[in-house]
């Protein structure tokens, strides 16, 4: 199954075990939902359900995971199963918490888990059905699961593969972030030393859909030509970083590690090194 779904293909889906997320964010976004939601849509919360935010993001990052046991509440909470199909979407072009959900979901273990292309705005173009208010549905049984499947990689795994030369970092900010012109989040503005920009919105065109998978495919393989294999993808706080690895998911690479805690994590970290361009 393509991790990446069009309006078209998702306007005849069969509807059996088929299970809509809404993921959108900012402080009015359940609200959002309640006004206007892809149909039979359910609401799941970036802060909430796809994270478990700590105490100190310095040992964490902003966004950390939560516990595979915490999320298979949620996932229960939201009526999902295994044999559910899941199609997610956001309004940031899926580069916010539809790429954080699906990576997630596919950790978690579910087979059948897509993002929609171009999100909300494109599913309103293309005429999808929507409607508002909350939706009914009931509770699944509890997924019983013991750990997250897909690689991650902790600060630690980061500075000693870039000292070893044994993994590419990438850093898929924007290129002013990394540059450290400004920092509009977190507090410190700069990059991991060693680590390389490739901004998340170059896996999309001009319309905010993402590229087809053969120009992303020849895309990265231009870009990671003499570098090493073994990547490591990261961003502010592990979420728009799951933008590019889906994106090289659906180029048809084998899915890298994501570092979740990220530069909120490393720039927080007392005595780590920071990089800048200007």
């Amino acid at each position: 199954m393509s991790p990446i779904i069009t309006p078209s293909e998702f306007k005849n889906l069969p509807t059996e075990n088929l299970i809509i997320l809404d993921a959108r964010v900012g402080k009015d976004a359940h609200q959002n939902y309640l006004n206007k939601h892809i149909k039979s849509a359910r609401f799941i919360d970036l802060d909430k359900d796809l994270a478990e935010i700590g105490e100190d993001a310095a040992f964490s990052g902003r966004h950390p995971l939560p516990s595979v046991e915490k999320f298979a509440e949620t996932l229960s909470n939201l009526g999902i199963s295994e044999d559910s199909h899941v199609v997610v979407y956001d309004d940031k072009n899926g580069s916010n918490a539809a790429a954080r959900a699906w990576w997630m979901l596919k950790s978690f273990g579910l087979k059948n888990v897509q993002v929609l292309d171009g999100g909300f705005q494109n599913a309103e173009k293309e005429n999808v059905e929507f409607s508002a208010g909350g939706e009914i549905f009931e509770k699944s049984e509890v997924i019983k699961k013991e750990n997250w499947l897909l690689p991650t990689s902790t600060l630690e795994t980061v500075e000693n593969e870039l000292i070893n030369n044994s993994s590419t970092v990438i850093d898929v900010r924007d290129a002013y972030r990394y540059n450290g012109e400004s920092e509009p989040i977190d507090l410190i503005a700069g990059h991991i030393p060693g680590a390389i920009n490739i901004p998340f919105s170059e896996n999309l065109d001009e319309h905010g859909n993402f590229l087809k998978p053969e120009i992303l495919k020849e895309k990265y393989t231009e870009l990671l030509k003499d570098k090493p294999e073994n990547l490591i993808i990261h961003c502010g706080s592990g979420v728009t970083a799951c933008h590019t690895i889906l994106a090289l998911n659906y180029a048809g690479f084998p899915i890298p590690n994501l570092y979740v805690g990220s530069w909120s994590e490393w720039s927080r970290r007392e005595g780590k090194e920071i990089a800048r361009e200007v």
